[in-house]
């Protein structure tokens, strides 16, 4: 059985996320979203009226972890 870890803390805009893989930022409002995973990925998203949202991955994980 794995064990879990998540904190945010929010900082102006910014948000510094602490897991247990690492520490991740992200920032952006309810439209526009950036955030930068603990394993080198950027991720990319932006909501549309009436429900749809568009997200894109970028880049490809640093480390291969046992997750």
């Amino acid at each position: 059985m794995g064990w879990h870890y998540r904190k945010s803390i929010k900082v102006g805009p910014f948000r510094i996320n602490l897991s247990r893989h690492g520490v991740g930022s992200s920032f952006g409002n309810r439209r526009f979203h950036v955030s930068a995973t603990p394993d080198g990925r950027r991720h990319v998203t932006v909501r549309l009226p009436g429900g749809f949202h568009v997200g894109k991955t970028f880049g490809s994980r640093r480390y291969h972890g046992p997750y």
